[in-house]
């Protein structure tokens, strides 16, 4: 009896476990310039992404109504702009007498889910592809006795660029290295494989980096592993394994569900499964390029050890107001390692976009200081003292020269006078925060006047991918700065309004992600509520895009859907930054202000969140939920009434039950008492 107990207390197990996997839509974003997401084969937050390469493709490769399949690569990095990144070590299988690079796979069915893809061409090959770690089982099946084989090229890479590589081959598989260009070419990574057939080849070599793998007319099963590592060849070598398709695909989706269950949602079914694919989309990035033995690369190439996990990949750029807060959340068993990684580009070097000896693609650090100094006030140690030279030699070389670039960083400068304050470097912090100051001079120049003609121009004034509109309210180190700019709160509300009623709110890109929540620290706290659901539910407008101003073909629709065309045109999902922006809006919480442990309040998408990043449940809960109340009336927390519209980060942490009554209509007093806003010389 204890037995069968067993059994079905395991099946029990089993099927709870499956079920948030089994709600992610992996072909979310993975059609046309909406997204550049991609259905391959991954696990969390592993360097190895298994997946088909199409004609004609996308950023990743792929290009989800595409039936012209050109083989599969083993990396890439989910949703960042270039054109796309990785695509290394092409394989594709082939049959009959056809040249093996130009012969064709037509896509007839495929489906693929977190770890896993698969697919069926009309010429009866079969793939099955699963990926765990940085460990992938790549099982292909061919008609019975046909000549058959693989073509492989070496040298295969998206937009980005190859470099080198060097190879060995043995009687039933190849290994070496590839050395290719990170995202957008500025530096390099190296990735040390081992491949392993489970049959006999005959290689072939067609030139330098390709070659193929002849089978025997009677092989019609086939199985290969492969390994990385981003250490050495030896690592990569011994992590081979023999396990196929089958035990790779359940090992993969059980290190998925332990981690879609720090977050539990209960609603809408349609809407759990856009939570749980987008959700999905903020795990995939940074990468683990730590051995089990410790041994990793820095980022100055050389062989170092560590008693914890070293993870790079970073897209700070992007991610930095979202995605890492929405880690540091959830995972903070891993977010600290992650921190620890962030704080050794300042030992072994750190470039604003890459160095030349990563140890995996990577593109972006720009506000990774910002990044130290929120996980440091949410609990995270972060030796400071260490790299504080560094520091400040970072910030010492910021770029002021484009209106953009001034807010952006003096946002960094801001964070530094923050932790030399925190390492008592009292009189070197007041230097930095009077300089970070400085903003203001900055914003008067060129973000005050709104009546000349470019205001409404994307990358005028040789900005990034925004507009003057956009880009005047980053500056959420100083909201009460940016207030008196405007000519006190009235001043500031008439151009917020204008803002937004004039749909001069883009969420294409970056810039301006923040600027819904900014009516949280006014007299209008409900309006803030009103915009995060109304970006993440509603049908709106957008008149801009990544490589136009304000067009006559504006984006009417709803932003996130579960469809392979979702978001707007030429919006990436950035690493996880936007859908990582849903997964705050679902939850009613969202990060106020990196830097700060603090959080604002909106009326969740769903009828219940749990959060358990910490071992303690914080359960949000929705008294009076519906599609129409998206206000909140009142709050309780811990059964106590909550009379501000404000959460910190230890008070969700230590776990608890915060109650939202929801209302159609606002009350407009709520929020409006002890409220937090952001100011450069807040304690």
């Amino acid at each position: 009896m204890r037995k069968l107990t067993t059994i079905l207390l395991l099946m029990f197990a089993a099927g709870a476990s499956a079920q948030n996997t089994q709600q992610v839509n992996v072909f979310l974003g993975s059609s046309g310039d909406h997204g550049q997401m991609s259905p391959a084969a991954s696990s969390p937050f592993g360097m190895m992404s298994i997946g088909p390469q199409t004609y004609p493709k996308l950023h990743m490769g792929y290009e989800h109504k595409a039936k012209t399949f050109l083989g599969f690569t083993h990396n890439r990095f989910e949703g960042v702009g270039c054109q796309g990144s990785g695509g290394n070590i092409l394989i594709k299988p082939f049959m009959g007498d056809d040249d093996a690079k130009t012969s064709t796979l037509t896509k007839q069915t495929e489906n693929a889910g977190p770890g896993f893809y698969q697919v069926a061409f009309t010429n009866k090959i079969k793939v099955d592809i699963a990926v765990n770690g940085n460990n992938g089982a790549e099982e292909y099946t061919f008609p019975q006795n046909s000549k058959k084989g693989f073509y492989i090229d070496l040298s295969h890479t998206l937009a980005n660029k190859f470099v080198a590589e060097e190879h060995e081959t043995g009687p039933n598989g190849i290994s070496g290295w590839v050395d290719s260009k990170t995202t957008c070419n500025v530096g390099t990574y190296r990735v040390y494989y081992a491949l392993k057939f489970n049959t006999p080849v005959q290689f072939n070599e067609i030139n330098k980096h390709r070659l193929t793998a002849g089978l025997n007319n009677s092989v019609n099963n086939v199985q290969l592993n492969v390994a990385f590592s981003s250490v050495d060849l030896a690592h990569a070598k011994a992590a081979l394994n023999n396990n196929g398709f089958s035990i790779t695909k359940t090992n993969t989706e059980a290190a998925w569900n332990n981690l879609f269950g720090r977050i539990k949602v209960k609603g809408d079914a349609g809407r759990e499964k856009l939570f749980y694919s987008l959700l999905y989309r903020t795990m995939q990035s940074p990468y683990l390029v730590s051995e089990k033995d410790g041994s990793y690369r820095a980022t100055d190439g050389s062989l170092q050890k560590t008693k914890g996990e070293i993870y790079n990949g970073w897209a700070i750029w992007d991610n930095y107001r979202t995605q890492l807060p929405l880690l540091a959340m959830l995972f903070p068993d891993k977010y600290k390692h992650m921190v620890t990684s962030i704080a050794n580009m300042y030992k072994y070097g750190k470039k604003d976009y890459a160095t030349q000896h990563e140890p995996s693609n990577t593109v972006r650090t720009e506000h990774a200081i910002v990044v130290l100094l929120d996980a440091y006030r949410k609990g995270f140690d972060v030796d400071f003292k260490g790299i504080t030279d560094s520091l400040i030699a970072d910030v010492d070389r910021l770029d002021f020269t484009h209106p953009d670039k001034a807010l952006e960083s003096s946002y960094d400068v801001w964070a530094l006078s923050q932790i030399l304050k925190i390492t008592g470097k009292t009189e070197l912090s007041v230097k930095y925060q009077q300089k970070a100051l400085q903003y203001k001079e900055y914003w008067n120049k060129d973000f005050k006047d709104l009546t000349k003609p470019d205001v409404d121009k994307v990358s005028a004034r040789a900005m990034y991918q925004g507009t003057i509109w956009q880009y005047r309210w980053l500056v959420p180190f100083d909201s009460k700065g940016l207030i008196e700019l405007m000519g006190g709160e009235e001043g500031y509300l008439k151009e917020l309004n204008t803002f937004f009623d004039n749909d001069y709110y883009t969420h294409a890109n970056e810039p301006d992600i923040q600027a819904p929540l900014m009516y949280n620290f006014t007299s209008q706290p409900w309006k803030s509520q009103n915009l995060v659901q109304k970006y993440a539910v509603d049908t709106v407008v957008q008149y801009y895009f990544n490589d136009n101003s304000r067009g006559i073909d504006p984006f009417v629709d709803v932003i996130y859907q579960n469809k392979p065309d979702t978001y707007q045109r030429t919006m990436d999902d950035d690493a996880g930054a936007m859908s990582g922006w849903y997964v705050f809006a679902a939850t009613g919480v969202f990060p106020a202000c990196s830097g700060w442990p603090v959080y604002y309040l909106s009326v969740p998408l769903f009828n219940e969140v749990q959060l358990n990043g910490a071992g303690k449940a914080f359960t949000i809960k929705v008294e009076n939920f519906g599609a129409k109340n998206r206000y909140i009336q009142s709050a309780t927390l811990n059964g106590k009434p909550l009379n501000r519209n404000w959460l910190t980060h230890d008070e969700i942490m230590k776990g608890g039950t915060l109650i939202i009554t929801a209302s159609a209509q606002p009350n407009k007093s709520f929020g409006t008492q002890n409220q937090w806003v952001s100011s450069v010389d807040m304690q």
